[in-house]
């Protein structure tokens, strides 16, 4: 709505606004030099006072009737027992903000600041980017030189930054800078993963939650945790430690006792008082790696503590007190295991408010090479030489590593690990043909574990899984290749794994590749589903 009304909402400055006799005309007076601009029209300013102020607050009154009769002034007396204390200032102004009828779809509220205490001055700021005070925050000056009746200068002030233009340049480099720094530097090409970590990115510099990594072994989650981590301490949003923990590595007491703590002589062998992982965590952040391991026992312990910031540790009867961040990782699906009834359903729920998947290295082929770029950058730096492939090796290398024959059953551990050992076998710093065939027979023998047992496809029993008498309807075709899919599915930890595989070349024809809805519907056809062949 256009001409909507301006509301000026401001304290009286004891100091500034006052004035006896005609002698205050010749004195700059903020509250009164509002209403003297001529090209501006203030409908009403609801004029805040504290303590004994009447008779201050009535001759400001008076004065703006003079010189500005269109405007009201309505006096508010807000009960503020120390005007420099800020919890009793924010305290009476948010009660003041809590009832007060605002209406922005017919009036424009200017907060004024530039009167009240310093304490009062912050306080407005605050309420008012905090949207309390829907408005925009004035700021009066007085007249560069003494000029009675000069009203001075007025700026105001809007707190979305975004529509500056400067500040929105800098808030976004630091933004992109953000996303770097968690990315290492690595130029990666997946569109997926790299609005995912913008997004992860802006939750981490905005929020508190705790937040859910999922993904397989090796995909990156407890990195990502830790760069998460340090750019929280270099923007000064956490000031404790980093602490990690594989909840696989916790059995029967020893759990609880880690993570919460222990009394002396709560069990045997506990000679002395131990703070435990989430007390250690305090002010920081704590990486729960395979939170899905955990006891039942500890997950109750555990929703407590996030949610109460208090948990009692073992063997004690007072609670402890610590304020941390949660990260949890895992490669489970945790929805599945609540249904199952291994994971708590309200721990789960508490965890997943800000929940990312993170892809395996086969669902991101073309971050491959950036991230080889960056292994041989660390190597360098670590070894104090520079390592590089051949031409032809390195096009070797990049054919096996993007094709079907590469497993990477160990993500990015394996890829790592994989160039390590290329980087470590280097003669003057650079990796050949040889050394290229060498790793690929290397790698070969790694993932043959988790290839297809010896007999092939053909020797799974198709009656045990879908009965005798369908699968003796089958033909012979039909049945070599049900026996070979429900193989990569049973090797695959998701559906989706699963289709890429499957459908590796026919998935680059088609603009939008829907491979696990693919390999569902093939499944379906036989009465068959993921959770079946799972289970």
């Amino acid at each position: 709505m256009k001409n909507k009304k301006i509301v000026v909402i401001g304290f009286v400055g004891a100091q500034l606004d006052s004035g006896r006799g005609s002698v205050r005309w010749e004195k700059w007076r903020p509250t009164v030099a509002l209403t003297q601009h001529e090209d501006v029209v203030v409908d009403r300013i609801e004029l805040l006072f504290n303590g004994n102020m009447h008779a201050l607050v009535e001759q400001v009154s008076q004065d703006i009737g003079a010189v500005s009769p269109e405007t009201v002034v309505v006096p508010r007396h807000v009960e503020i027992g120390d005007p420099w204390d800020f919890e009793q200032v924010y305290g009476a102004l948010f009660d003041f903000a809590k009832t007060y009828p605002f209406d922005p779809d017919r009036e424009e509220y200017w907060v004024h600041i530039t009167t009240g205490t310093h304490v009062v001055q912050i306080c407005l700021f605050l309420m008012t980017e905090a949207n309390y005070f829907p408005g925009r925050l004035l700021q009066t000056s007085p007249p560069r030189r003494h000029e009675p009746g000069v009203p001075g200068s007025y700026a105001l002030i809007d707190l979305d930054l975004s529509k500056y233009d400067q500040i929105a340049q800098r808030f976004s480099r630091e933004q992109q800078e953000g996303v770097a720094f968690l990315k290492s530097g690595i130029a990666t090409r997946n569109g997926r993963f790299n609005g995912m970590i913008e997004e992860i990115e802006r939750v981490a510099i905005k929020s508190k939650a705790p937040m859910l990594l999922m993904g397989p072994t090796g995909a990156g989650k407890s990195f990502l945790a830790r760069r998460l981590y340090a750019l929280k301490k270099a923007r000064r949003q956490v000031e404790g430690a980093f602490v990690e923990i594989n909840c696989a590595t916790l059995h029967g007491d020893g759990a609880g006792s880690t993570l919460f703590g222990h009394i002396k002589g709560a069990f045997t062998g506990a000679a002395s008082d131990r703070a435990g992982l989430l007390r250690t965590a305090n002010k920081g952040l704590l990486f729960l790696d395979e939170i899905g391991e955990l006891g039942l026992d500890e997950q109750a312990m555990l929703l407590k503590a996030i949610e109460e910031k208090r948990f009692l540790p073992v063997g004690g009867d007072h609670e402890v007190h610590s304020d941390f961040q949660l990260i949890a990782g895992t490669n489970r699906d945790l929805a599945r295991e609540v249904a199952r009834g291994r994971f708590r359903d309200d721990l789960f729920a508490r965890i997943n408010l800000w929940t990312y998947e993170l892809p395996g290295l086969a669902e991101r082929p073309e971050d491959i090479e950036p991230n080889i770029d960056y292994l041989l950058r660390e190597f360098g730096a670590e070894h104090g030489q520079m390592v590089r492939f051949n031409k032809e090796a390195r096009d070797r290398y990049m054919r096996f590593a993007m094709s079907d024959a590469a497993r990477w059953t160990g993500n990015f551990r394996d890829l790592s690990a994989s160039v390590m050992r290329m980087a470590t076998l280097a003669e003057s710093g650079r990796i050949t043909n040889e050394i290229v065939e060498a790793e690929y027979g290397r790698l070969k023998r790694l993932w043959q574990p988790f290839r297809e047992p010896a007999g092939g496809a053909a020797d799974m029993d198709l009656g045990q899984l879908l009965g005798a008498g369908a699968a003796a309807e089958l033909d012979q075709f039909d049945a070599l290749q049900l026996a070979a899919v429900v193989g990569v599915c049973r090797q695959s930890k998701t559906l989706s794994d699963a289709g890429r595989r499957l459908f590796a070349v026919s998935r680059n024809a088609k603009r939008q590749p829907n491979d696990a809805d693919r390999l569902k519907k093939y499944l379906a056809r036989f009465g068959l589903s993921w959770d079946a062949l799972q289970s």
